[in-house]
């Protein structure tokens, strides 16, 4: 797979290929200063493009260009996130290699998709997180707009671009056909508002900013307790009736303003009000242990470090060891994925220097006479 993308979306669909066995070559532009080479030691760019392999070329040149049709005349699939007219200015657009390789699968990312009234458009994550809504119902009631801790639009584009790849490839299986597929950032986040959206689309309901608190259910929020705060979320009528049970207090179900699901939404500030009273007196391992045990979900609320210490997260093998050849021993976000008889183990450190160049051009029929005359000539 040929890998044109930068940011964080496009390499978030090439890091999933990649992880998994695809044989990704990232394409990048010849010339990169020492400081461009020394950030990517940096941990953004490892965790993002590990395991790949990667060539400089200058796609603006004749020559370049010649040869990025000849790698993609024998690639499966390529990738990028540029805006819509660079790639039609370079003429590495999906018909551009098409005409090579009718079997390629073309998967782009954009910040607001191929074409229509923003089309031309920059977009980068919190532009699509405003725009797609999020941030109008994240944060506190009251407090204004705001975002999301982590760049979710870029990662879920990329998310979703990986499948749709994977499906286009599946299909070529019994088509024979190649595919343009593509997604953008605001529609990957205006999909990601899923049942919020449907509230809008189906019942004409705008959702505001409920905090902590779900926004349909309740009790189901943040709660101090004697040493920090812990999540609760007894959804169901029957984990409220259990919730009130283990916690000592039947009482709360005879209360007319809680006794149903509706009328515990409508009501919401004065029993989580009730609920943090209870539960600020003991400690969080405390209530963890109480509704674990009677099936209510509750769960701690950890900082970053806190939580790839958990013996569960440590059982899960998120963080996947690999061998920098600079940096030595370090750490990288495994994969979420588990396929059966599949190897999970990453592949290997991003390249910092585009030192793949002569090997890749040799599999598509370069000599080495060839190859040394195009980098004299400044093409690699």
């Amino acid at each position: 797979m040929l890998d044109l993308t930068l940011a964080r979306a496009g390499p978030t669909c090439a890091r999933h290929l990649s992880d998994w066995g695809a044989d990704v070559i990232s394409v990048q532009a010849p010339g990169a200063s020492e400081e461009v080479v020394a950030s990517r030691d940096g941990f953004d760019y490892q965790n993002l493009h590990r395991g790949k392999r990667a060539i400089s070329l200058d796609l603006k040149s004749p020559r370049g260009h010649e040869a990025f049709l000849r790698l993609a005349k024998s690639a499966d699939a390529v990738v990028e996130n540029m805006r819509p007219a660079v790639k039609h200015r370079l003429r590495i657009a999906y018909e551009d290699l098409k005409a090579v390789n009718p079997r390629i699968v073309y998967g782009s990312i954009s910040g607001f998709g191929q074409d229509g009234p923003y089309g031309d458009r920059a977009g980068v994550d919190q532009i699509a997180q405003g725009m797609g809504g999020l941030m109008s119902i994240t944060g506190a009631p009251g407090g204004g707009p705001m975002r999301v801790g982590i760049a979710v639009s870029d990662v879920t584009a990329g998310n979703l671009l990986a499948l749709a790849i994977m499906m286009a490839l599946f299909r070529r299986e019994r088509t024979g056909e190649g595919a343009f597929v593509h997604t953008s950032l605001l529609e990957s986040q205006l999909f990601l508002l899923d049942f919020q959206a449907s509230r809008w689309l189906m019942a004409g309901e705008v959702a505001g900013q409920t905090g902590n608190d779900h926004p349909t259910i309740a009790p189901s929020s943040v709660y101090p307790t004697a040493d920090g705060h812990i999540n609760i979320a007894a959804s169901w009528p029957a984990q409220w009736k259990t919730m009130c049970e283990v916690m000592g207090r039947t009482d709360w179900l005879e209360n007319p303003d809680w006794r149903s699901s509706r009328g515990r939404v409508a009501h919401r500030e004065s029993l989580n009000a009730a609920i943090a009273r209870e539960t600020a007196a003991r400690p969080s391992a405390y209530w963890i242990a109480l509704l674990e045990a009677a099936g209510i979900p509750c769960g701690p609320i950890y900082s970053i470090d806190q939580a790839f210490a958990d013996p569960q997260v440590r059982h899960l093998a998120m963080a996947a060891p690999v061998e920098h050849p600079r940096l030595g021993p370090t750490h990288m976000v495994a994969s979420p994925l588990n396929i059966s008889g599949a190897d999970k183990n990453l592949r290997g450190a991003a390249p910092v220097r585009p030192d793949h160049t002569d090997e890749v051009l040799a599999g598509v029929g370069y000599s080495s006479e060839e190859i040394a005359d195009m980098r004299a000539a400044g093409v690699i």
